[in-house]
């Protein structure tokens, strides 16, 4: 017999969101996987969307965050150890994802003689997304695990030696030397404190040890004021040559088996990604390795940079979906002034609207994902250059408040910690900030446009196709032409044109592939909407019941 403790926990309260399959609940997710490339990965993302979705898995992003790493600067006698430590449940999470290969799943095809796989970036994305919602801190190494293989491919010998670690789908937290170890992971320091994003203005002074030239060492000297996930096995600096800034790989040991001159400052005390170490580091003549030729750093490093801005926007819009489902699931469960909330009209126009950005997001996300399996054809390129800032910049920009937006849905029992709301909502500000911040992307957009405007023709073009015609987003596109001509003489402008851009791509995808509920209402409200701060205006006349239960989590 329940005690009445047991029996007043239960009265009008809804189930914890948790055992939840995060693929086969999610509607949009799994169109947006068969629509890009990646049908065949479903069987394969339905296991892990049932691992991610766990209790057992939140119950490990709730303990890894609790319990954040901690810096072991010195032994007991005063020795330096520069090591990290990490709780348990971190290096779980970690296994289930680099299991899932999320760290490396698209670099398969170096291994063997065939090619790149088809859908491999969007089935790699959809476990990401999944990811992000289990435990987002510990993606950050994961992302750049993957990431740095494009770089160090500018190094092919010493790309060569590390693909078997780089590729192997296990996880190995032990202090070693790489080559000693069954699989490693790779950081990346750019930022100093005195340039910040200005990566030019960088002092860390590279000079080499064996004479000059493609992968020999240098002895690296000074500072980085951010280095991500300070247990990797390795990083990617950028340092200044004497043939300008370069990108260098950076073990955590040196040739002779000694801990590399990485000295680790302090471990910073970050708002959210908590459970994620970053660290601000000295490097006193730390052993390097060049990538590329000297004064190429930036050249080299941006295509890691690429990558994990569209990890970025994955992540935030993972982020979305999983507040916006526990936002339907708990009114769907909790009466008030006795109805459901799910059945109270203003409510569900909250949701409505908020489920109208979700799959926007998630819609431009695997859309750009796709993008990155096109590889060398004109359409892909384009779309991925030009894309990838404006999907960060606007899916990253709306995750913050959409989240606080669903926090409010559930009210006092989202803003406690057991509930886990305030660990999702301090995960969402750094994907816009991390790899480049609102007005970077901006400005990288605008830089687009000028070097190639038959970049812009052809996004432009293939937003026109997926129209169908549809009269909004014809003048939206007129829009974005002219918004663009005023961005390239005043800068000011360069927000709103990437806004109206990203807006006018995912309005084409949701006319292209969503029900005309989801399609109309986006269109009315994003492109021809009255100005607005919050969520839950404007929907008037929109079949908000079926806005709302395509977002529904499906708990069959």
């Amino acid at each position: 017999m329940a005690t009445a403790r047991e029996a007043e926990g239960d009265l009008n309260q809804s189930p914890a969101f948790t055992d939840v399959n995060l693929f086969t609940s999610d509607t949009a997710l799994r169109e947006a996987v068969a629509r890009e490339g990646a049908a065949d990965a479903a069987e394969n993302l339905t296991a892990f969307g049932r691992i991610a979705g766990s209790a057992a898995a939140a119950e490990l992003g709730r303990q890894s965050n609790d319990n954040p790493p901690r810096l072991r600067a010195f032994d007991a006698q005063g020795r330096r150890l520069d090591r990290v430590d990490y709780h348990p449940a971190y290096h779980r999470l970690m296994g289930f994802s680099t299991a899932q290969g999320l760290h490396c799943s698209t670099w398969d095809y170096l291994a063997t003689v065939n090619g790149p796989r088809p859908g491999a970036h969007v089935a790699r994305c959809a476990g990401s997304y999944m990811a992000a919602q289990m435990e987002a801190g510990h993606s950050c190494p994961i992302t750049m695990t993957h990431a740095a293989v494009a770089a160090l491919l500018h190094e092919p010998v010493l790309a060569r030696s590390l693909l078997p670690k780089l590729l192997a789908r296990s996880y190995d937290p032990r202090f070693a030397p790489w080559q000693k170890k069954q699989a490693i992971t790779v950081g990346m320091g750019m930022t100093e404190r005195q340039g910040g994003t200005d990566v030019r203005a960088n002092t860390t002074i590279a000079t080499a040890i064996n004479g000059t030239g493609s992968g020999k060492a240098y002895a690296i000297t000074g500072h980085k004021w951010f280095l991500s996930a300070p247990m990797s096995d390795a990083f990617l600096v950028l340092a200044q040559a004497k043939g300008g800034l370069s990108c260098f790989f950076l073990p955590r040991f040196s040739p002779d088996g000694s801990v590399n001159r990485i000295k680790l400052e302090r471990l910073k005390d970050k708002l959210g990604n908590r459970s994620n170490g970053s660290a601000e580091v000295s490097f006193d003549r730390a052993v390097g390795y060049l990538i590329s030729e000297e004064g190429r750093g930036v050249q080299t490093i941006i295509d890691m940079v690429t990558l994990a801005r569209l990890d970025c926007a994955v992540s935030s819009a993972g982020l979305m979906r999983q507040a916006l489902a526990r936002a339907i699931h708990h009114a769907q469960h909790r009466s008030v002034f006795q109805k459901k909330l799910i059945d109270q009209p203003l409510m569900l126009q909250v949701l409505a609207d908020m489920a109208l950005d979700v799959e926007a997001a998630t819609a431009l996300a695997f859309k750009l994902a796709a993008s990155f399996d096109g590889h060398d054809d004109p359409d892909a390129t384009a779309y991925r250059r030009l894309m990838t800032p404006v999907t960060k910049y606007w899916v990253c920009k709306i995750a913050p408040p959409l989240v606080y937006e669903a926090m409010e849905c559930l009210g006092g029992n989202a803003y406690v910690e057991e509930g886990g709301f305030p660990l999702l909502y301090r995960e969402v500000p750094v994907n816009a900030i991390w790899e480049g911040s609102g007005n970077v992307m901006c400005l990288d957009v605008l830089r687009a446009v000028e070097r190639s405007p038959e970049t812009l023709e052809r996004v432009l073009a293939g937003i026109e196709a997926a129209s169908g015609g549809e009269q909004r987003l014809k003048s939206a596109v007129d829009g974005v032409r002219i918004l663009l001509g005023e961005a390239a003489r005043d800068q000011a402008r360069a927000r709103s044109v990437v806004e109206l851009l990203a807006l006018t791509a995912a309005g084409a995808l949701l006319q292209a592939h969503a029900p005309p509920a989801v399609s109309d209402a986006f269109l009315a409200t994003r492109l021809y909407g009255a100005f607005r701060h919050t969520y839950g205006v404007g929907l008037g006349g929109g079949d908000i019941h079926s806005i709302t239960a395509r977002a529904a989590p499906s708990l069959v």
